[in-house]
């Protein structure tokens, strides 16, 4: 089709591609991965019609090609690796610490350290390479007013590193609910453009979906979001 619009798909009008985008519909691909029933609940469509959409998009992003093993040893060789500063930490992560291009989830009990390895990521990751660092900035997404510039002050100078420096390439937004905090999410892929962000964190994830979707009634509305 050779099409890379959404408002050109067959079926979808500058209304419904409003809709879609606002719903974080906003390439070929969310929408070919995506089901009928999930589309026709956002853009108001009837699923037959939906299921058109999907179609079209998936012919224009080419779902599903398969790559060679070598394609992937290539891909696998960019990743960089942020390291923990403790080689043990490092050890059980596979020797080089958090890689990149990854997601990675953090779970433990109040208090067990969660925010404090995420406060150490965001100085870390701004390292020399020679050191396991990225040389990057960092977006942290922060839902729960848990982030503390002092803390990364005193991990900065741990390093040796200067503390205002270190701050001044740290994003921080605070998400005040869970709608909020996908707004951030799309901000932080603008943000992205402008600086080099190697490191993207979101401190904590769930913690509004939970508060906000509350029972087995709600699951369904939570799990869509």
């Amino acid at each position: 089709m050779g099409k890379d619009k959404i408002s050109d798909l067959p079926g979808v009008g500058p209304a419904i591609a409003e809709k879609l985008e606002d719903a974080g519909y906003s390439d070929m691909m969310s929408i070919a991965v995506s089901s009928p029933k999930e589309l026709s609940d956002v853009a108001d469509l009837g699923e037959t019609t939906a299921a058109k959409i999907i179609q079209a998009a998936r012919k224009t992003a080419d779902v599903g090609n398969f790559e060679t093993g070598a394609v992937l040893l290539e891909r696998r060789s960019q990743i960089g690796h942020i390291t923990t500063g403790s080689s043990n930490f490092n050890e059980l992560l596979g020797g080089s610490g958090f890689e990149s291009q990854a997601i990675i989830e953090l779970f433990g009990e109040f208090g067990s350290g969660k925010t404090q390895i995420a406060h150490q990521m965001c100085v870390n990751v701004q390292l020399e390479k020679e050191k396991g660092g990225l040389e990057s900035h960092v977006i942290y997404i922060d839902t729960e007013n848990t982030f503390r510039p002092e803390r990364i002050k005193q991990m900065a100078e741990a390093y040796e590193l200067d503390a205002d420096e270190v701050l001044n390439k740290i994003h921080v937004a605070r998400a005040y609910n869970s709608s909020h905090q996908m707004l951030l999410v799309d901000k932080a892929k603008e943000l992205s453009k402008e600086f080099s962000v190697r490191l993207l964190v979101v401190d904590s994830l769930t913690s509004h979906f939970r508060a906000e979707y509350i029972g087995r009634g709600a699951l369904a509305d939570r799990q869509q979001k």
